[in-house]
């Protein structure tokens, strides 16, 4: 090993690191505000007091984490992600999922979380939690659980997964290149493949028990089970045109409760056993969430009601991109609406919304939507154009609900969202481009596309994750250049080194993965290869043995949302803390760990 200076710029810096890691875990202070406590501090620490010669301790190297190639890929990646959710892009796939999760929820949650893996062996895993984030948090509503369980597992899984093959990290390939090329494609298979397995049957057992289950925000704003009266009007080319009742009931319409069809003068009452026909009305009572989705699930509903609204024609449909919403709104006391119904107040020129449903809490209604005459604190679920939604906070005759308002997926341009992502995904899958530069073609992409707008896009921009991600780097960038790093891993080989190599391999495999999980993977593993060579030249311990350790340390990113990309990307969807990755990470750094000290003699002669 080569001597270390150690000066006391190295032990201030790791003193700061460990107070920030302190904070972040105890979340007495927001996680953004720890973050740029931590940049402030350190720029002000090496303005006065940089060691002699450090030349990447500037103000732009501490800062450089803000245009790192990671950061750039996960806001554009965000930016993607949000223009698939507002064309409600993964609809088809999700509702076929969700059919199959009704017959065997388990198994098909398996299934997906398979598919993630064997995807994230042969690719980069960041697309791959792009991709499956949507899916997995639908999926949990489907099961009337909470994402914060599938969300961590998730990114997890496909780490793991990147751990079996050379390309399935950056992190392999960077070790394998610093270290001449030893590796072949499939030579970590097989340990590989142990770990995951290990990893894999703790996160099953464990996740249920040690991750919190936390409410989506939907979920914690909104009244789910609130019924609405609404009206469906049947036409020529409507796709419920034609449908016959099972059982009474219309398939079509699982999630809504037709309580009567209206057709001409006469009124027909539930059982069902008419198909059904242009011009016919029906009426059901459903949740503001289903009637979201029966938007959702069809162009021809969406533009039906746009139609009707007299917002647009239909080709101004197809290119218009302004954002729909729905929203509640309740009837004031004394409004001039209280006794008439909806036709004769003329709702739809007047406010330039239009009324999907109407709830009573006081008794049930069986009667057209159109012909009940409005009381004092009737809730209307209100479907329009956010501008048009937004001028009815001066109407004194409703009290619009602003917490409730909530964007409409737009599907009409879901079909240019899914090439836009395929496009993404495939591109930085193949290397054709590096991942930055196919998530920012990609984001580009929505907003030329229209899938979604500057303020939509900028609003998918977490700003949490983008300090945290900054006060990595920062951290990363002061313990290497102040020599903190390596001196850490020297002293680690200092001590264990009489022990015996296993004892030796043990404990350098602890600190790469304590490391790993405090600066960037990436430096950890440039840190630690030429020191696993050297190591294998004192020791007679095989080459392949001592970069595997680096390679498999160095790839436990579980115990911090900053290790790694793809935690960071779920910690959102999950509503994650700081402290939550080290509550359900740091035992599964521990059970890889022990999985790989046992099964290194039986695989190599140690």
């Amino acid at each position: 090993m080569v001597d270390v200076t150690v000066t006391w710029h190295t032990w201030a810096t790791m003193v700061i690191i460990a107070i920030a890691v302190y904070l972040y875990f105890r979340e007495r202070f927001t996680i953004e505000s720890i973050s740029v406590g931590v940049i402030v501090v350190f720029l002000i620490f090496f303005h006065f007091f940089a060691p002699t010669g450090a030349e990447n301790l500037d103000s732009r190297s501490l800062l450089s984490g803000f245009s790192a190639p990671a950061l750039i890929a996960i806001m554009a990646l965000l930016v993607v992600g949000q223009g698939m959710y507002h064309t409600g892009a993964l609809e088809g796939p999700i509702l076929r999922i969700n059919s199959a999760l009704e017959k065997k929820p388990k198994r098909t949650l398996g299934l997906v979380f398979l598919v993630a893996f064997a995807v994230s062996m042969f690719m980069n895993n960041t697309p791959v939690v792009v991709m499956f984030i949507p899916v997995l948090t639908a999926m949990a509503l489907r099961m009337r659980g909470s994402a914060s369980h599938l969300m961590m597992p998730l990114s997890f899984i496909c780490i793991l997964a990147g751990m079996t093959t050379l390309i399935g990290s950056s992190t392999n390939l960077l070790v394998n290149g610093e270290t001449g090329e030893q590796l072949t494609f499939f030579t970590q298979l097989k340990p590989g493949l142990i770990l995951a397995v290990a990893g894999a049957i703790y996160i099953g057992i464990m996740a249920p028990k040690l991750l919190p289950a936390r409410q989506s925000l939907e979920n914690e704003v909104s009244e789910a089970g609130r019924q609405y009266i609404a009206q469906i009007a049947i036409t020529e080319t409507h796709p419920l045109k034609g449908v016959r009742p099972t059982a009474g009931l219309y398939p079509a319409l699982k999630d809504v409760t037709v309580r009567m069809i209206q057709r001409g003068e006469t009124s027909l009452l539930p059982p069902f056993e008419t198909q059904l026909q242009a011009d016919d009305i029906l009426i059901v009572a459903a949740t503001r969430k289903s009637l979201s989705k029966l938007l959702s699930s069809n162009k021809q509903y969406l533009r039906g009601m746009l139609n009707i609204a007299g917002f647009h024609d239909e080709s101004q449909d197809e290119g218009g991109s302004e954002t729909i919403v729905i929203s509640e709104a309740v009837i004031a006391p004394g409004s001039r609406m209280v006794g008439r119904n909806i036709e004769q107040i003329g709702f739809r020129r007047q406010t330039g919304t239009l009324v999907l449903g109407i709830q009573r809490r006081t008794r049930m209604i069986r009667s057209r939507m159109l012909d009940i005459r409005l009381e004092a604190g009737d809730v209307l679920l209100l479907f329009g154009y956010e501008k048009d939604m937004s001028d009815l906070r001066t109407n004194r005759d409703l009290l619009l609900l602003d917490w409730s308002t909530s964007e409409l997926p737009d599907i009409r341009k879901s079909m240019a969202a899914r090439l836009i992502f395929a496009g993404t995904i495939l591109t930085a899958a193949t290397s054709i481009l590096p991942i930055e530069i196919a998530a920012l073609m990609g984001a580009v992409g929505m907003l030329a596309a229209g899938c979604l707008n500057i303020r939509q896009a900028v609003r998918a921009l977490d700003m949490k994750i983008f300090l945290l991600i900054g006060a990595a780097f920062t951290m990363s960038k002061a313990l290497e250049n102040t020599q903190g790093a390596a001196f850490l891993a020297q002293q680690t080989v200092d001590t264990f080194l009489p022990m015996g190599n296993m004892a030796l391999i043990a404990a350098l495999f602890l600190m790469i993965a304590f490391m790993t999980n405090i600066i960037s993977n990436a430096a950890t593993a440039l840190i630690f290869a030429p020191i696993a060579l050297n190591i294998s030249a004192q020791t007679g311990i095989s080459e392949i043995v001592m970069i595997l350790t680096v390679i498999f340390a160095a790839n436990c990113c579980f115990a911090t949302p900053i290790a790694y990309q793809t935690n960071l990307l779920v910690m959102g969807p999950g509503r994650y803390k700081f402290s939550d990755f080290a509550k359900f990470g740091l035992p599964l750094v521990f059970v890889i760990w022990a999985t790989y000290c046992i099964m290194l003699p039986f695989l190599y002669d140690i």
